[in-house]
């Protein structure tokens, strides 16, 4: 039976999808690697001579321009290690602003989308400076940023690990892991609903990463594997299958982690 021809405003749109799915894509992986390259090269400084980029974690000064140099290293690692989770959102956002406006207007949603979910994850970076802050000014960490001893690693372990397993962490992975019953869900027009679902998607992401987050800490805050590690755990618990289930299993792993540490 032959195929019945679809019309031309159907192929029209279609093509116009894979090419900004396309688009996006590029720019987001542009994006993420730019951002880590950044990462990379105030680790190997930090973890080499310290003359260069990194020079400034140095300085024993906490100053309002080391406060915010140290904001800006933490909205930029919040940026490489979750817009890879953030992908699907967005991937599915072009295809629905396109639906919603087929002539003009989608272009500026998928950023706004994206500008909300940053902005969520850079104050975030807000409050990871601050306690930065404190724990370097009581010398509970290291000029490595590293934990300056094994009580607080094992603290650190121990509260993101009972997190993994609270009602909250779960909800909030539900929501992250269903991307496309967030969009359906609340139909906003316009980039400005597009910035307030960004923000609503943040949240939810926030709601379930945020104590693993503290694991930086645990393992030394420039440390490229710990961030590594951490970015492919977060995809793992988002994207994959059996995401739901690793979270709880990573939980008992941390707790018992942190019980040996303190233990040996």
């Amino acid at each position: 039976m032959p195929s019945i021809p679809r019309p031309r405003r159907f192929r029209r749109l279609e093509f116009l999808l894979r090419r900004e799915a396309l688009s996006l894509g590029l720019v987001l992986l542009l994006v993420t690697a730019l951002c880590w390259l950044w990462i990379a090269v105030l680790a190997r400084d930090m973890y080499g001579a310290m003359s260069g980029p990194a020079a400034w974690m140095m300085t024993p000064s906490w100053d309002t321009t080391h406060l915010l140099l140290l904001w800006a290293m933490w909205a930029v690692m919040m940026a490489g290690m979750m817009l890879p989770a953030a992908a699907p959102t967005l991937l599915l956002h072009v295809g629905a602003a396109r639906a919603q406006v087929p002539a003009t207007g989608a272009g500026a949603r998928v950023p706004a989308l994206a500008g909300g979910y940053l902005l969520v994850w850079a104050l975030f970076s807000v409050g990871a400076t601050l306690l930065q802050w404190g724990l370097a000014t009581r010398a509970l960490l290291s000029p490595m940023m590293e934990p300056a001893s094994p009580v607080l690693g094992a603290a650190l372990l121990a509260v993101a690990g009972l997190y993994q397993l609270t009602p909250l962490k779960h909800a909030c992975l539900r929501a992250c892991r269903s991307p496309l019953a967030l969009l359906a869900g609340r139909p906003q027009p316009g980039w400005r609903g597009a910035f307030r679902l960004g923000i609503t998607h943040g949240v939810y992401c926030l709601g379930c990463c945020w104590a693993l987050m503290l694991l930086l800490f645990a393992g030394g805050v420039m440390n490229l594997a710990v961030i590594a590690a951490l970015t492919g755990w977060v995809l793992v618990e988002k994207l994959l299958p059996f995401g739901e289930r690793s979270a709880r299993l990573s939980g008992l792993l941390l707790i018992a982690t942190a019980g040996w540490m303190l233990l040996r």
